[in-house]
């Protein structure tokens, strides 16, 4: 069995999963790869999948599925799954180090101290006291809800299908505008919210709101929220992914009250092992399921 490494994963991965098969990395492999493993970097298009002849099984090292074609694949008889649950933690703390980081302009005092400037008149807020908004209560937002209670925070969230909810309010998506100081995005990319962060919504919202977007680039029309900071109607947002990435020409860019990072919320330590423990987990079963037929 041939296994493809499309993207980075923990140095110790390709070793982990040589006991199933021959660990390649080069995508000239794709013809002959049983099983390809992806990150975000890649796209399972139909194009791929069409060249990958022996191709049975397609893993995302993440929690969408959004770079998969995973209808086509369904009609190829070809299985996908990913790690869902592995992520949840490390998305979830980057969300408070982007709110914590904005609201108390730790960019702008850490430059200025290594500049030789003692910025002592800068004023920050307190996250206490303030409401969040949460957009979409699965894993994430769920644990998102969790830890802005322990803020003080007040916490209201909208959900596209009921379920119970036990660290806040669940509202409407105008509520959510309305009344929020702070609002998170932890919603798939769909027909539906793509671009649900746009002119019209912005409108809505209080001025001064912050918006936080770990989720998708695609969720937000970062030309309105470029916009809506220049003007005031959002005071900071913290962004770690992009319509495009690498963000080229991205208006966002050229704001100073913004917090960008490089898609890093998947990125500790801590959750690329959990990847990593999932893969070899998937793969095993697999090959075990595979070895019975």
């Amino acid at each position: 069995m041939k296994i493809l490494l499309c993207d980075q994963f923990s140095k110790d991965l390709p070793g982990r999963l040589r006991k199933f098969g021959t660990i390649v990395e080069d995508k000239k492999e794709i013809p002959d790869a049983d099983i390809i493993i992806v990150r975000s970097a890649t796209r399972v298009d139909q194009q791929m999948i069409d060249s990958a002849k022996k191709l049975k099984l397609v893993i995302r090292g993440g929690v969408g599925l959004d770079n998969i074609d995973v209808e086509y694949c369904s009609k190829k008889g070809i299985l996908v799954k990913n790690t869902p649950e592995a992520s949840t933690i490390a998305v979830t703390e980057l969300v408070f180090a982007m709110m914590l980081g904005i609201c108390r302009n730790m960019v702008k005092a850490d430059t200025s101290m290594k500049n030789n400037q003692w910025m002592k008149e800068l004023k920050g807020s307190e996250l206490y006291g303030k409401t969040i908004g949460i957009v979409g209560l699965g894993r994430i937002g769920t644990e998102v809800a969790k830890r802005a209670k322990a803020f003080g925070m007040n916490v209201i969230g909208c959900e596209k299908h009921t379920r119970p909810f036990e660290y806040g309010e669940i509202v409407s998506m105008d509520e959510i505008f309305r009344r929020s100081d702070f609002i998170s995005l932890h919603v798939p990319l769909t027909d539906e919210t793509n671009e649900m962060i746009n002119r019209k919504t912005l409108k809505k919202m209080k001025d001064g709101v912050v918006i936080i977007n770990t989720a998708r680039g695609k969720l937000v029309n970062e030309k309105d929220l470029a916009e809506a900071l220049k003007s005031g109607r959002v005071k900071y947002a913290g962004i770690d992914v992009y319509q495009q990435e690498p963000p080229v020409g991205s208006p966002l860019l050229a704001m100073d009250n913004v917090l960008l990072t490089p898609h890093l919320g998947a990125q500790t330590f801590e959750n690329m092992a959990r990847i990593s423990d999932i893969i070899c987990q998937i793969v095993q079963e697999f090959s075990a399921s595979n070895s019975r037929q």
